[in-house]
Protein backbone atom coordinates (compact mmCIF):
# COMPACT_ATOMS: atom_id res chain seq x y z
CA UNK A 1 0.00 0.00 0.00
CA UNK A 2 1.71 2.89 -1.40
CA UNK A 3 0.06 6.37 0.41
CA UNK A 4 1.31 10.00 0.83
CA UNK A 5 -0.26 9.64 4.29
CA UNK A 6 -1.27 7.40 6.44
CA UNK A 7 -2.47 7.31 10.30
CA UNK A 8 -0.58 7.80 12.81
CA UNK A 9 2.55 8.52 11.15
CA UNK A 10 1.03 11.74 9.03
CA UNK A 11 -2.22 13.00 8.39
CA UNK A 12 -3.53 16.12 6.62
CA UNK A 13 -7.01 14.65 5.83
CA UNK A 14 -9.31 11.64 5.19
CA UNK A 15 -7.07 9.82 3.00
CA UNK A 16 -4.64 9.20 5.76
CA UNK A 17 -7.38 7.38 7.98
CA UNK A 18 -8.48 5.04 5.58
CA UNK A 19 -5.28 3.71 4.44
CA UNK A 20 -4.13 3.39 8.06
CA UNK A 21 -7.37 1.00 8.93
CA UNK A 22 -7.66 -0.51 5.82
CA UNK A 23 -4.07 -1.57 6.30
CA UNK A 24 -4.94 -3.16 9.66
CA UNK A 25 -7.69 -4.55 8.35
CA UNK A 26 -5.91 -6.51 5.36
CA UNK A 27 -3.51 -7.81 8.00
CA UNK A 28 -6.41 -9.23 10.05
CA UNK A 29 -7.45 -11.14 7.51
CA UNK A 30 -3.89 -13.15 6.87
CA UNK A 31 -2.35 -11.10 4.48
CA UNK A 32 0.96 -10.04 4.73
CA UNK A 33 1.07 -5.97 4.17
CA UNK A 34 3.65 -3.22 3.68
CA UNK A 35 2.79 0.23 3.97
CA UNK A 36 5.21 2.85 2.01
CA UNK A 37 4.98 6.08 3.06
CA UNK A 38 7.62 9.56 2.38
CA UNK A 39 9.30 9.89 5.85
CA UNK A 40 7.88 13.63 6.64
CA UNK A 41 9.08 15.26 9.66
CA UNK A 42 5.66 14.66 10.70
CA UNK A 43 6.62 11.40 10.84
CA UNK A 44 9.54 11.40 12.90
CA UNK A 45 8.48 14.07 15.40
CA UNK A 46 6.15 11.21 16.70
CA UNK A 47 9.31 9.54 18.01
CA UNK A 48 8.71 5.96 16.50
CA UNK A 49 11.97 3.98 16.41
CA UNK A 50 13.55 3.57 12.63
CA UNK A 51 15.91 1.20 12.03
CA UNK A 52 17.80 1.40 8.40
CA UNK A 53 16.62 -1.00 5.73
CA UNK A 54 18.82 -0.49 3.00
CA UNK A 55 19.53 2.65 0.98
CA UNK A 56 18.53 2.58 -3.26
CA UNK A 57 19.72 5.18 -5.91
CA UNK A 58 17.07 6.11 -7.23
CA UNK A 59 16.83 7.30 -10.47
CA UNK A 60 15.49 10.92 -11.72
CA UNK A 61 15.85 13.64 -14.38
CA UNK A 62 18.73 15.35 -12.18
CA UNK A 63 20.87 11.67 -12.58
CA UNK A 64 20.81 9.11 -9.32
CA UNK A 65 19.37 10.28 -5.91
CA UNK A 66 20.04 8.30 -2.73
CA UNK A 67 16.87 7.00 -0.98
CA UNK A 68 17.30 6.22 2.62
CA UNK A 69 14.32 3.43 3.43
CA UNK A 70 13.66 2.92 7.65
CA UNK A 71 10.99 0.18 9.05
CA UNK A 72 9.26 2.27 11.46
CA UNK A 73 7.71 0.34 14.74
CA UNK A 74 4.21 1.03 14.84
CA UNK A 75 2.05 1.86 18.29
CA UNK A 76 1.66 -0.95 20.62
CA UNK A 77 -2.01 -1.60 20.29
CA UNK A 78 -1.72 -1.83 16.65
CA UNK A 79 0.84 -4.45 15.73
CA UNK A 80 0.14 -7.37 14.10
CA UNK A 81 0.95 -10.57 14.10
CA UNK A 82 5.27 -10.51 13.01
CA UNK A 83 5.45 -9.84 9.24
CA UNK A 84 1.62 -8.99 9.08
CA UNK A 85 2.28 -5.80 9.01
CA UNK A 86 4.81 -3.61 7.72
CA UNK A 87 5.48 0.30 7.54
CA UNK A 88 8.41 1.34 5.82
CA UNK A 89 9.41 5.20 5.02
CA UNK A 90 11.24 6.92 1.96
CA UNK A 91 13.44 9.14 3.16
CA UNK A 92 15.37 12.19 1.53
CA UNK A 93 15.37 14.81 3.38
CA UNK A 94 16.14 17.59 0.86
CA UNK A 95 12.32 16.90 -0.41
CA UNK A 96 10.35 16.09 2.69
CA UNK A 97 12.04 16.69 6.27
CA UNK A 98 9.53 19.80 5.86
CA UNK A 99 6.98 21.67 8.16
CA UNK A 100 4.34 20.40 5.69
CA UNK A 101 3.20 17.36 3.80
CA UNK A 102 2.07 19.49 0.61
CA UNK A 103 2.40 23.19 1.50
CA UNK A 104 3.25 25.81 3.76
CA UNK A 105 1.38 29.00 4.88
CA UNK A 106 -1.76 27.82 2.09
CA UNK A 107 0.96 27.61 -0.57
CA UNK A 108 2.14 24.19 -2.61
CA UNK A 109 5.42 23.14 -2.22
CA UNK A 110 6.95 24.48 -5.75
CA UNK A 111 8.49 21.24 -6.05
CA UNK A 112 5.71 19.14 -5.19
CA UNK A 113 6.37 17.56 -9.17
CA UNK A 114 9.79 16.68 -8.30
CA UNK A 115 8.89 15.20 -4.38
CA UNK A 116 6.32 12.83 -5.36
CA UNK A 117 8.11 11.67 -8.94
CA UNK A 118 10.86 10.78 -6.74
CA UNK A 119 8.46 9.23 -4.26
CA UNK A 120 7.11 7.20 -7.07
CA UNK A 121 9.87 5.77 -8.48
CA UNK A 122 11.60 5.08 -5.24
CA UNK A 123 8.89 3.05 -4.47
CA UNK A 124 9.12 0.66 -7.61
CA UNK A 125 12.78 0.54 -6.72
CA UNK A 126 11.85 -1.13 -3.23
CA UNK A 127 9.61 -3.02 -4.71
CA UNK A 128 12.60 -4.42 -6.85
CA UNK A 129 14.51 -4.89 -3.53
CA UNK A 130 11.50 -6.96 -1.88
CA UNK A 131 12.09 -9.35 -4.85
CA UNK A 132 15.14 -9.31 -5.08
CA UNK A 133 16.71 -9.27 -2.18
CA UNK A 134 14.33 -10.47 0.22
CA UNK A 135 12.37 -13.19 -2.26
CA UNK A 136 9.14 -10.69 -0.92
CA UNK A 137 6.76 -11.04 -4.26
CA UNK A 138 4.47 -8.37 -4.19
CA UNK A 139 1.08 -9.33 -5.57
CA UNK A 140 -1.12 -6.20 -5.29
CA UNK A 141 0.29 -2.65 -5.70
CA UNK A 142 -2.62 -0.43 -4.26
CA UNK A 143 -2.13 2.91 -4.79
CA UNK A 144 -3.95 5.88 -3.38
CA UNK A 145 -4.63 9.58 -5.50
CA UNK A 146 -2.65 11.68 -7.71
CA UNK A 147 0.54 11.48 -5.52
CA UNK A 148 0.87 7.75 -6.00
CA UNK A 149 -0.70 6.97 -9.48
CA UNK A 150 2.54 7.26 -11.31
CA UNK A 151 3.57 3.72 -9.88
CA UNK A 152 1.01 2.21 -12.07
CA UNK A 153 2.32 3.49 -15.45
CA UNK A 154 5.80 2.58 -14.18
CA UNK A 155 4.75 -0.92 -13.64
CA UNK A 156 3.66 -1.12 -17.34
CA UNK A 157 6.50 0.32 -18.54
CA UNK A 158 9.78 1.04 -17.11
CA UNK A 159 9.56 -1.93 -14.66
CA UNK A 160 7.61 -4.38 -16.93
CA UNK A 161 10.74 -6.26 -18.11
CA UNK A 162 11.91 -6.78 -13.63
CA UNK A 163 11.15 -10.53 -13.41
CA UNK A 164 9.99 -9.63 -9.69
CA UNK A 165 7.22 -7.63 -10.60
CA UNK A 166 5.93 -9.98 -13.78
CA UNK A 167 2.97 -10.88 -11.95
CA UNK A 168 2.15 -7.73 -10.02
CA UNK A 169 -1.25 -5.85 -10.26
CA UNK A 170 -1.81 -2.51 -9.58
CA UNK A 171 -5.11 -0.96 -8.05
CA UNK A 172 -5.43 2.98 -8.02
CA UNK A 173 -8.01 4.56 -5.18
CA UNK A 174 -9.63 7.56 -6.05
CA UNK A 175 -10.17 9.24 -3.29
CA UNK A 176 -11.21 12.56 -4.75
CA UNK A 177 -10.97 13.21 -8.40
CA UNK A 178 -11.17 16.98 -7.76
CA UNK A 179 -7.10 16.36 -7.40
CA UNK A 180 -5.70 15.42 -10.13
CA UNK A 181 -1.75 16.42 -9.80
CA UNK A 182 -1.47 18.86 -12.63
CA UNK A 183 1.68 19.88 -13.67
CA UNK A 184 3.22 22.08 -16.43
CA UNK A 185 4.28 20.37 -19.86
CA UNK A 186 7.79 20.69 -19.49
CA UNK A 187 8.35 18.60 -16.18
CA UNK A 188 7.46 15.25 -17.97
CA UNK A 189 10.73 14.80 -18.93
CA UNK A 190 11.41 14.50 -15.29
CA UNK A 191 9.46 11.13 -14.99
CA UNK A 192 11.92 9.42 -17.16
CA UNK A 193 8.71 8.27 -19.09
CA UNK A 194 9.11 7.81 -22.85
CA UNK A 195 7.92 11.53 -24.81
CA UNK A 196 5.55 9.02 -26.76
CA UNK A 197 3.51 8.74 -23.37
CA UNK A 198 2.83 12.53 -23.74
CA UNK A 199 -0.68 12.19 -25.44
CA UNK A 200 -4.06 12.37 -24.72
CA UNK A 201 -3.90 9.35 -24.33
CA UNK A 202 -2.17 8.42 -21.64
CA UNK A 203 -0.40 11.92 -19.19
CA UNK A 204 -1.22 14.56 -21.45
CA UNK A 205 -4.46 16.61 -19.86
CA UNK A 206 -4.90 20.05 -22.11
CA UNK A 207 -1.30 20.89 -21.88
CA UNK A 208 -0.22 19.85 -18.56
CA UNK A 209 0.78 16.75 -17.10
CA UNK A 210 -2.13 15.06 -15.52
CA UNK A 211 -0.50 12.25 -12.79
CA UNK A 212 -3.62 11.03 -11.91
CA UNK A 213 -5.10 10.82 -15.25
CA UNK A 214 -1.81 8.09 -15.77
CA UNK A 215 -2.84 6.34 -13.04
CA UNK A 216 -6.29 5.93 -14.33
CA UNK A 217 -5.29 4.75 -17.60
CA UNK A 218 -2.60 1.97 -16.80
CA UNK A 219 -3.90 0.28 -13.56
CA UNK A 220 -5.58 -2.89 -13.61
CA UNK A 221 -7.86 -2.28 -11.53
CA UNK A 222 -9.70 0.94 -10.48
CA UNK A 223 -11.42 1.86 -7.07
CA UNK A 224 -13.30 4.98 -5.43
CA UNK A 225 -14.95 4.84 -2.13
CA UNK A 226 -18.52 4.89 -2.72
CA UNK A 227 -20.87 3.09 -5.54
CA UNK A 228 -22.42 6.71 -6.09
CA UNK A 229 -19.19 8.16 -6.60
CA UNK A 230 -17.95 5.59 -8.96
CA UNK A 231 -20.86 6.23 -11.06
CA UNK A 232 -20.62 10.67 -10.64
CA UNK A 233 -17.29 10.69 -11.58
CA UNK A 234 -18.34 9.32 -15.06
CA UNK A 235 -20.30 12.15 -15.72
CA UNK A 236 -19.16 15.61 -17.05
CA UNK A 237 -20.99 17.04 -13.83
CA UNK A 238 -18.36 15.81 -11.32
CA UNK A 239 -15.54 14.13 -13.59
CA UNK A 240 -14.00 16.93 -13.03
CA UNK A 241 -12.45 16.87 -17.04
CA UNK A 242 -11.68 13.15 -16.69
CA UNK A 243 -15.55 11.40 -16.87
CA UNK A 244 -14.35 10.33 -20.90
CA UNK A 245 -10.97 8.60 -19.45
CA UNK A 246 -13.07 7.17 -16.54
CA UNK A 247 -15.95 5.88 -19.12
CA UNK A 248 -13.23 4.13 -21.07
CA UNK A 249 -12.28 2.33 -18.24
CA UNK A 250 -15.57 1.44 -16.11
CA UNK A 251 -15.20 -2.17 -16.79
CA UNK A 252 -12.62 -1.92 -14.16
CA UNK A 253 -13.77 0.43 -12.54
CA UNK A 254 -15.83 -0.36 -8.23
CA UNK A 255 -17.03 1.87 -5.51
CA UNK A 256 -16.25 0.61 -2.18
CA UNK A 257 -17.87 3.01 1.02
CA UNK A 258 -15.22 3.46 3.59
CA UNK A 259 -15.64 2.51 7.36
CA UNK A 260 -14.55 3.97 10.61
CA UNK A 261 -12.68 3.21 13.45
CA UNK A 262 -14.69 1.23 15.39
CA UNK A 263 -12.66 1.28 18.06
CA UNK A 264 -11.88 5.11 18.04
CA UNK A 265 -15.37 6.19 17.44
CA UNK A 266 -16.95 4.52 19.64
CA UNK A 267 -19.29 6.54 22.08
CA UNK A 268 -19.14 3.77 25.11
CA UNK A 269 -15.55 3.96 25.06
CA UNK A 270 -14.95 7.65 23.73
CA UNK A 271 -12.14 9.27 26.05
CA UNK A 272 -13.59 13.08 25.03
CA UNK A 273 -16.52 12.88 26.09
CA UNK A 274 -18.39 13.80 29.44
CA UNK A 275 -20.33 10.69 29.67
CA UNK A 276 -20.45 7.29 27.98
CA UNK A 277 -23.08 5.85 26.33
CA UNK A 278 -24.57 2.95 24.38
CA UNK A 279 -27.80 1.92 22.84
CA UNK A 280 -28.47 -0.23 25.89
CA UNK A 281 -28.30 3.37 28.30
CA UNK A 282 -28.74 6.45 25.73
CA UNK A 283 -28.52 8.40 29.08
CA UNK A 284 -25.17 9.89 28.57
CA UNK A 285 -26.04 11.13 25.11
CA UNK A 286 -28.26 13.82 27.19
CA UNK A 287 -25.61 15.02 29.28
CA UNK A 288 -23.12 15.38 26.44
CA UNK A 289 -25.34 17.41 25.12
CA UNK A 290 -25.59 19.73 28.42
CA UNK A 291 -21.70 19.66 28.59
CA UNK A 292 -21.60 20.63 24.87
CA UNK A 293 -23.52 23.49 25.07
CA UNK A 294 -21.70 24.58 28.34
CA UNK A 295 -17.96 23.87 26.22
CA UNK A 296 -19.44 26.52 23.70
CA UNK A 297 -21.73 28.85 25.32
CA UNK A 298 -25.06 27.91 24.43
CA UNK A 299 -28.06 28.44 26.74
CA UNK A 300 -28.69 25.35 28.45
CA UNK A 301 -31.68 24.56 26.76
CA UNK A 302 -33.54 21.46 25.80
CA UNK A 303 -34.21 22.50 22.15
CA UNK A 304 -32.96 20.71 19.28
CA UNK A 305 -29.01 21.38 18.82
CA UNK A 306 -27.29 20.80 15.19
CA UNK A 307 -23.99 20.18 14.69
CA UNK A 308 -21.81 21.07 11.24
CA UNK A 309 -18.18 19.87 11.35
CA UNK A 310 -16.31 21.04 8.11
CA UNK A 311 -14.20 22.90 5.85
CA UNK A 312 -15.79 26.25 5.21
CA UNK A 313 -15.71 25.74 1.29
CA UNK A 314 -18.32 26.40 -0.98
CA UNK A 315 -17.96 22.10 -1.69
CA UNK A 316 -19.09 21.27 1.76
CA UNK A 317 -21.98 23.13 1.21
CA UNK A 318 -21.47 26.09 4.31
CA UNK A 319 -23.15 29.03 2.19
CA UNK A 320 -26.01 26.83 2.07
CA UNK A 321 -26.02 26.48 6.26
CA UNK A 322 -25.23 30.28 6.40
CA UNK A 323 -27.84 31.49 3.69
CA UNK A 324 -30.87 29.57 6.44
CA UNK A 325 -29.62 30.26 9.81
CA UNK A 326 -31.97 33.82 10.11
CA UNK A 327 -34.68 31.56 9.75
CA UNK A 328 -33.70 28.40 11.72
CA UNK A 329 -32.98 31.11 14.51
CA UNK A 330 -36.48 31.55 14.46
CA UNK A 331 -37.34 28.07 15.16
CA UNK A 332 -35.78 27.93 18.32
CA UNK A 333 -33.08 25.76 17.26
CA UNK A 334 -28.74 26.03 18.44
CA UNK A 335 -26.31 25.61 15.44
CA UNK A 336 -22.85 24.58 16.68
CA UNK A 337 -20.18 25.33 13.87
CA UNK A 338 -16.26 23.47 14.02
CA UNK A 339 -13.56 24.51 11.17
CA UNK A 340 -11.50 26.75 9.27
CA UNK A 341 -12.23 27.45 5.54
CA UNK A 342 -12.19 30.59 3.24
CA UNK A 343 -11.89 33.91 5.05
CA UNK A 344 -14.99 35.24 4.03
CA UNK A 345 -17.18 31.97 5.11
CA UNK A 346 -15.46 32.24 8.57
CA UNK A 347 -16.27 36.03 8.48
CA UNK A 348 -20.09 34.94 7.60
CA UNK A 349 -20.86 32.58 10.68
CA UNK A 350 -18.74 34.77 13.05
CA UNK A 351 -20.57 37.78 12.08
CA UNK A 352 -23.98 35.26 12.45
CA UNK A 353 -22.74 33.86 15.92
CA UNK A 354 -22.15 37.22 17.41
CA UNK A 355 -25.65 38.13 15.94
CA UNK A 356 -27.19 35.22 17.83
CA UNK A 357 -25.39 34.64 21.09
CA UNK A 358 -26.10 31.73 23.15
CA UNK A 359 -27.64 30.27 19.94
CA UNK A 360 -24.93 29.86 17.09
CA UNK A 361 -21.39 28.64 18.24
CA UNK A 362 -18.12 28.87 15.96
CA UNK A 363 -14.74 27.17 16.40
CA UNK A 364 -12.45 28.42 13.39
CA UNK A 365 -9.69 25.28 14.37
CA UNK A 366 -9.05 21.75 14.38
CA UNK A 367 -9.96 19.92 17.65
CA UNK A 368 -10.43 16.74 17.50
CA UNK A 369 -11.90 16.18 20.73
CA UNK A 370 -14.36 18.59 20.30
CA UNK A 371 -15.41 16.94 17.14
CA UNK A 372 -15.78 14.08 19.15
CA UNK A 373 -18.28 16.15 21.77
CA UNK A 374 -20.46 17.73 18.94
CA UNK A 375 -20.69 14.12 17.26
CA UNK A 376 -22.23 13.20 20.37
CA UNK A 377 -23.77 16.07 21.95
CA UNK A 378 -25.43 17.51 19.01
CA UNK A 379 -29.30 16.22 17.64
CA UNK A 380 -28.28 16.13 14.06
CA UNK A 381 -25.49 16.48 12.03
CA UNK A 382 -25.86 18.86 8.65
CA UNK A 383 -24.02 17.58 5.53
CA UNK A 384 -25.28 19.53 2.80
CA UNK A 385 -22.00 19.24 0.21
CA UNK A 386 -21.96 19.51 -3.22
CA UNK A 387 -20.40 16.55 -3.85
CA UNK A 388 -18.55 14.45 -1.34
CA UNK A 389 -16.91 11.26 -1.76
CA UNK A 390 -17.22 9.16 0.68
CA UNK A 391 -17.51 11.37 3.94
CA UNK A 392 -17.03 10.00 7.01
CA UNK A 393 -18.73 12.66 9.69
CA UNK A 394 -21.81 11.21 8.61
CA UNK A 395 -20.75 7.73 9.73
CA UNK A 396 -19.62 9.02 13.27
CA UNK A 397 -22.96 10.59 13.42
CA UNK A 398 -24.69 7.42 12.88
CA UNK A 399 -22.63 5.44 15.34
CA UNK A 400 -22.94 8.14 17.91
CA UNK A 401 -26.70 8.34 17.40
CA UNK A 402 -27.17 11.85 15.94
CA UNK A 403 -29.24 11.70 12.62
CA UNK A 404 -27.42 13.12 9.46
CA UNK A 405 -29.12 15.51 7.10
CA UNK A 406 -27.10 15.07 3.94
CA UNK A 407 -27.60 16.34 0.46
CA UNK A 408 -27.96 13.21 -1.62
CA UNK A 409 -24.50 12.90 -3.19
CA UNK A 410 -21.40 10.20 -3.59
CA UNK A 411 -21.27 8.23 -0.53
CA UNK A 412 -23.79 10.45 1.73
CA UNK A 413 -26.34 8.95 -0.80
CA UNK A 414 -24.73 5.90 -0.11
CA UNK A 415 -24.48 5.64 3.77
CA UNK A 416 -27.99 7.73 4.79
CA UNK A 417 -31.07 6.11 4.68
CA UNK A 418 -33.01 8.59 3.50
CA UNK A 419 -36.78 9.34 5.51
CA UNK A 420 -39.47 8.32 3.62
CA UNK A 421 -43.04 6.64 4.89
CA UNK A 422 -42.21 3.36 3.32
CA UNK A 423 -38.72 3.15 4.90
CA UNK A 424 -39.82 4.44 8.62
CA UNK A 425 -42.32 1.79 8.39
CA UNK A 426 -39.83 -0.84 7.65
CA UNK A 427 -37.19 0.96 10.51
CA UNK A 428 -34.34 1.53 7.69
CA UNK A 429 -34.36 5.11 8.18
CA UNK A 430 -30.77 6.32 9.41
CA UNK A 431 -31.24 10.36 8.41
CA UNK A 432 -32.92 12.62 6.16
CA UNK A 433 -31.65 13.79 2.72
CA UNK A 434 -31.97 16.56 -0.55
CA UNK A 435 -31.11 16.39 -3.91
CA UNK A 436 -31.33 19.90 -4.76
CA UNK A 437 -28.05 22.53 -4.32
CA UNK A 438 -30.07 24.63 -2.87
CA UNK A 439 -30.41 26.78 0.68
CA UNK A 440 -33.85 26.14 0.29
CA UNK A 441 -34.14 22.85 -0.14
CA UNK A 442 -32.04 22.22 2.86
CA UNK A 443 -34.54 24.46 4.76
CA UNK A 444 -37.33 22.37 3.92
CA UNK A 445 -35.46 18.81 4.82
CA UNK A 446 -34.53 20.32 8.18
CA UNK A 447 -38.27 21.55 8.74
CA UNK A 448 -39.55 17.52 7.97
CA UNK A 449 -36.11 16.72 10.66
CA UNK A 450 -37.67 18.74 13.56
CA UNK A 451 -40.83 17.77 12.82
CA UNK A 452 -40.05 13.76 13.28
CA UNK A 453 -37.78 15.02 16.05
CA UNK A 454 -40.74 16.45 18.18
CA UNK A 455 -42.10 12.88 18.09
CA UNK A 456 -39.64 11.21 20.68
CA UNK A 457 -40.66 7.57 19.73
CA UNK A 458 -40.34 8.07 16.56
CA UNK A 459 -36.88 10.13 16.52
CA UNK A 460 -35.35 7.29 18.64
CA UNK A 461 -36.11 4.13 15.83
CA UNK A 462 -34.54 6.49 13.29
CA UNK A 463 -31.35 6.28 16.33
CA UNK A 464 -31.70 3.28 16.41
CA UNK A 465 -31.24 2.19 12.80
CA UNK A 466 -28.56 4.45 12.64
CA UNK A 467 -26.34 2.93 15.96
CA UNK A 468 -27.46 -0.53 14.51
CA UNK A 469 -25.28 -0.04 11.22
CA UNK A 470 -22.13 -1.69 10.74
CA UNK A 471 -19.57 1.00 9.70
CA UNK A 472 -16.43 -0.81 10.66
CA UNK A 473 -14.04 -1.11 8.06
CA UNK A 474 -14.20 -5.33 8.09
CA UNK A 475 -16.80 -5.52 5.49
CA UNK A 476 -15.11 -3.23 3.18
CA UNK A 477 -11.47 -4.64 3.13
CA UNK A 478 -13.35 -8.25 2.07
CA UNK A 479 -14.63 -6.25 -0.69
CA UNK A 480 -11.07 -4.72 -1.45
CA UNK A 481 -10.22 -8.39 -1.01
CA UNK A 482 -12.05 -10.20 -3.32
CA UNK A 483 -11.43 -7.79 -5.93
CA UNK A 484 -8.02 -8.18 -4.71
CA UNK A 485 -7.66 -11.97 -5.98
CA UNK A 486 -10.15 -11.10 -8.92
CA UNK A 487 -7.49 -9.14 -10.67
CA UNK A 488 -4.83 -11.47 -9.56
CA UNK A 489 -6.46 -14.39 -11.08
CA UNK A 490 -7.35 -12.34 -14.65
CA UNK A 491 -4.32 -10.57 -15.52
CA UNK A 492 -3.61 -7.28 -16.11
CA UNK A 493 -6.17 -5.21 -18.02
CA UNK A 494 -3.68 -2.14 -17.84
CA UNK A 495 -2.48 -0.32 -20.85
CA UNK A 496 0.98 -0.44 -21.84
Amino acid sequence: MVSSEVVPYAKTGGLADVVGALAIEFAKLGHEVCVILPCYRQVESHGYQMTDYTRLSVPTGDGLIEARVQEVAGPPSRVMEPGGLRVFVVRHDQYFARPGLYQEAGLDYPDNFDRFVFFCRAVMELLVHFGEKDRWQTDVLHLHDWQTALCAVYLRTIYQAKASLKSTRSVLTIHNLGYQGLFPAEHFALTGLSPELFTPAALEFYGAVNLLKGGIVFADLLTTVSPTYSHEIQTSEYGCGLDGVIRARKHVLHGIVNGIDAEIWDPAKDVHLAAPYSLSDMSGKARCKKALQQELGLHQQNVPLLGVIARLTSQKGIDLVIEIIPELMELNVQLAILGTGDVHYEQQVRELAAGYPGRVALRNVFDEGLAHRIEAGADMFIMPSRYEPCGLSQLYSLRYGTVPVVRKTGGLADTVVNYTPRTFKESRVTGFSFADTSATSLLTCLLLALSVYRKKADWQRIVTAGMEQDLSWARSAEIYVQLFEDVLRTGSEGKS
